[in-house]
């Protein structure tokens, strides 16, 4: 009895501090700081900017369709170039307010904006979460996460394991070669850039043999980067790997 009271008190206590906070620090979104009925959340202006991806999709790439022509279609990207990963799935269009959430994450030390994005990746990735048996982040190079802090695919990842209860492996995988930055470099540039880049330590081999991998990233721009570590993790031994970001670029072609 006494053990419920006690756990009743700091229940009791913690959202009364909570309410405390919200008078002081009403909630804001996310996004643009306007008011918002809750913490971490989004406001009905900059919900509405997301461009969500839902099907009709390419089964293969995540990229939508125009026009519901039936399930299991692969576009024609998936067929003249199929990537090496299995599956990949985004949350939404890389514009708009999707856009400027990643960036406040990756450049200004938004860490707490991971949670409210991995959740909307848990809830976009349920397909994939189904069949994986380990999740595993993009890797940062040591120095990149050095002078970044932090590795956003690896505070996405957390989230999503968390809320999935699938196992996260952050070590399963490493960034080995310094790459320069990806931006503004064409696609075959891209994939040069990522030659050998990426790799399973000796060590972490047996716990990978096998398995269905989940791949976590913040954003799918040409699929390189995804590849080249899809393609690491399949050489040492993994079953598959599937792909899940925040955001993915879509053209109109």
């Amino acid at each position: 009895m006494r053990a419920r009271l006690l756990v009743g008190g700091r229940h009791a206590l913690r959202a009364g501090l909570n309410a405390a906070l919200g008078i002081v620090y009403p909630p804001s979104c996310i996004a643009c700081h306007a008011a918002t009925g809750e913490a971490q959340a989004l406001c009905p202006a900059c919900w509405a900017g997301i461009g969500f991806i839902e099907r009709p999709f390419c089964e293969r790439l995540g990229t939508p369709f125009a026009v519901d022509l039936g399930e299991g279609l692969l576009s024609p990207a998936a067929i003249a170039d199929p990537p090496v990963f299995r599956r990949a799935r985004a949350v939404c269009r890389f514009d708009g307010a999707a856009r400027e959430l990643v960036h406040r994450l990756k450049y200004d030390d938004r860490l707490e904006l991971a949670l409210t994005l991995g959740r909307m990746m848990t809830q976009a990735g349920r397909e994939l979460l189904g069949e994986a048996e380990m999740i595993v982040p993009v890797p940062l190079h040591r120095t990149r996460l050095w002078s970044r802090r932090f590795n956003q695919a690896a505070a996405l990842a957390r989230v999503v394991a968390g809320q999935s209860r699938v196992p996260l492996a952050p070590g399963l995988l490493a960034r080995v070669k310094r790459t320069r930055q990806q931006v503004g470099l064409t696609r075959a540039q891209r994939t040069d850039n990522l030659q050998g880049a990426f790799k399973v330590p000796l060590a972490a081999r047996p716990r990978l043999e096998g398995r269905r991998i989940l791949l976590i990233d913040d954003v799918l721009t040409t699929g390189s980067t995804v590849n080249a570590s899809a393609r690491a993790l399949l050489r040492a031994g993994a079953a598959q790997v599937d792909v899940l970001t925040f955001a993915r670029v879509v053209t109109d072609a």
